[in-house]
């Protein structure tokens, strides 16, 4: 009996003392940060291994986004680390504004004396959800060596998302699946997927991407793209009429011999109910058996449409954004090696909003001009802007302050795209805003040309006003004087 009370009570000492110690040695941040990086590069190789093969399985491409989420959150909190631990020993700086940084959720509330518990805190944290994710995708790398491998180029990461379509893996892959599936015999019905969401955030281009899929260009005898920007009467049930006498002409069959047709509906508004159902008789009439229709559009109201489940699109998260906008603004550099340089991306990042053409105009100019003034610039450029952009965005005219000419008035009165075999104009928008381009009058620029499909060049119609300086004196006089009374 002794002897188990002795065993009892040296057992109760251990856990006691245990307890204790591990309640006064807490980790210190540079421990949290080092678990946190092994546990986000484990994340990166699982992601990075499942991203080179074709993945079927939905349940498996969930895990997969899941997984991808987790890892943008390990890394955001990793740069934010970076960036508070530089910030401490770089506060004389007074040109870093921290106010666009300070508006995410993940440092709301920090102060100065309690700042590396909070981070501490929030590394932990993304440590423990990444780890739990790494846990639960066992399957997932269990399966992942009997899907085909994707061929790729070996490029570095920048040129990777440069020409990629980014984090629409998983969209892509049910989307896929939806086309590629065969109705049962007998079957008459007409398949529709409804894909939706906000303007820019990528349905033409997870569109594009699909149909460059060798999977679905085999699987199809033609693609055709009925593109409409306000549909009334019967406009889409006669250009589908005349799209697809057009198409059977060409007598193209896919490897299987077998005719299929796909037809893609892209709406830049609502579509009228009695307007779809003439669209959709039609096509039962005119397209063969196993064709299938995929309509997009900013609106949900097209979500009734559709035979299948919607497939909705989302702007990406602020950590999926920071991991994008880093990737290309650095290219092949080491963020890690120019901490004041990430500090100022970080910034730049927070401001755009989550724009993917913001993004990738600011991040590719950046990325041309390394020096930290210039970055410093288009940080104070881009705070003036944020309300003429979302200005731009909406489809309102917007009025534009120039670098170097603050004394005329750049305004953009709307934006368009077109397909990039059309001829895009010479003027860069980049080079008028920053000086190096000095048009007058009224003019149009090139914003962006795509790089990835569906190659779009997307152009603003703008205006330079020469402003009236009397009028502009008499205006302050009247606002002092009032101001004075």
């Amino acid at each position: 009996m002794e002897i188990i009370v002795s065993a009892v009570l040296g057992e109760l000492t251990t856990r006691s003392i245990n307890f204790f110690i591990n309640k006064s040695s807490k980790p210190t941040l540079l421990d949290a940060e080092g678990c946190l990086r092994r546990v986000v590069l484990r994340a990166i190789v699982i992601i990075d291994e499942a991203m080179g093969r074709q993945i079927t399985n939905e349940a498996l491409l969930l895990q997969l986004d899941m997984l991808r989420d987790a890892m943008h959150r390990g890394c955001y909190m990793l740069d934010i680390f970076r960036y508070q631990s530089h910030d401490k020993d770089d506060a004389e700086d007074q040109s870093m504004s921290h106010s666009s940084l300070f508006k995410l959720n993940y440092i709301k509330g920090f102060c100065s004396s309690s700042r590396n518990a909070q981070i501490s805190k929030q590394l932990q944290k993304a440590h423990d959800d990444l780890i739990s994710m790494i846990l639960n995708v066992e399957e997932l790398v269990t399966f992942l060596p009997r899907y085909p491998r994707l061929y790729r180029q070996p490029y570095s990461m920048h040129l990777l998302l440069d020409n990629c379509m980014f984090g629409r893996q998983m969209e892509a892959e049910l989307t896929i699946k939806f086309l590629l599936h065969t109705q049962p015999l007998g079957s008459e019905e007409l398949e529709v997927l409804p894909i939706v969401g906000p303007g820019r955030v990528g349905k033409s281009t997870l569109v594009a991407h699909i149909c460059k899929d060798e999977r679905v260009s085999n699987h199809f005898s033609e693609i055709l793209f009925l593109r409409y920007n306000d549909v009334k009467d019967d406009e889409l049930a006669a250009g589908l009429r005349e799209g697809c006498a057009m198409k059977h002409q060409s007598h193209v069959s896919n490897s299987e011999n077998v005719v299929r047709l796909l037809v893609i509906v892209e709406l830049a508004g609502d579509l009228n109910e009695d307007a779809w159902n003439r669209m959709y008789s039609a096509s039962k009439y005119f397209m063969p058996r196993d064709s299938k229709v995929i309509i997009t559009s900013r609106s949900d109201k097209i979500v009734k449409f559709g035979t299948t489940r919607a497939l909705t699109l989302k702007y990406l998260s602020h950590e999926a954004y920071w991991y994008f906008f880093k990737t290309l603004a650095f290219g092949s550099m080491d963020p890690e090696m120019h901490p004041k340089f990430t500090q100022l991306a970080m910034e730049v990042a927070g401001i755009l909003n989550n724009s993917l053409l913001g993004a990738n105009i600011t991040a590719h100019l950046l990325r041309d001009n390394f020096d930290i003034h210039f970055w410093r610039k288009v940080l104070d450029f881009v705070k003036v802007l944020t309300h003429s952009l979302d200005l731009i965005i909406q489809g309102r005219p917007a009025q534009l302050e120039r670098m170097d000419t603050s004394y005329k008035n750049l305004v953009v009165r709307h934006q368009y795209k077109c397909p990039s075999q059309e001829a895009a104009p010479k003027i860069g928008m980049v080079d008028v805003v920053y000086g190096r381009a000095k048009p007058r009058g009224k003019f149009e620029a090139l914003v962006w040309r795509s790089r990835i499909p569906p190659f779009y060049n997307y152009i603003y119609s703008c205006e330079i006003r020469e402003q009236n300086t009397k009028a502009a004196k008499r205006k302050r006089s009247l606002e002092n004087r009032v101001t004075i009374c």
